[in-house]
């Protein structure tokens, strides 16, 4: 396989179209353009970063990033671009853009289900900090917290 060469940027309002094709595919709720529109626009707190490969949008994330605390509301690949270490590099990227923007924790939730995903944050630090109960609203299904200190 050959390595992508990718470059990471803030996503902007002409990505939403591609986010959203993404979002379609991934999720069975996805949110809505509207939504993101706000992020976007209106959400001091939140910073959102889009990961490109030869000028496609392959995946995205986003964070909210008050005071001390960071926690990242999404992280997502294409399937079609899966498997190429994206996901590392982008969420490396949103890791020090917290760092960069003070934050000194950081957190997420994950489903239960995703080991992959475990796995990855495990590598950047990440521990297990408890479960919220039928966190996901399309199946009910149980999500991880997990979080790292980044100082």
């Amino acid at each position: 396989m050959v390595k992508a060469a990718y470059e990471i940027r803030e996503m902007d309002a002409n990505d939403l179209k591609r986010v959203m094709e993404i979002d379609a595919a991934v999720y069975q709720t996805p949110w809505s353009q509207k939504v993101y529109e706000q992020e976007l626009g209106n959400n001091p707190h939140a910073y959102y970063a889009v990961i490109v490969v030869n000028g496609h949008v392959a995946g995205y994330a986003g964070a909210w990033i008050v005071m001390d605390d960071a926690q990242i509301t999404n992280i997502v690949i294409a399937p079609e671009f899966r498997g190429q270490k994206l996901g590392s590099h982008l969420f490396e990227h949103m890791l020090q853009m917290a760092i960069y923007k003070g934050a000194q924790r950081l957190s997420l939730e994950v489903r239960v289900s995703n080991v992959i995903a475990q796995s990855m944050y495990r590598k950047f630090g990440l521990v297990p900090g408890g479960i919220r109960k039928n966190y996901y609203k399309d199946n009910q299904e149980d999500a991880v917290v997990m979080w790292v200190n980044l100082l």
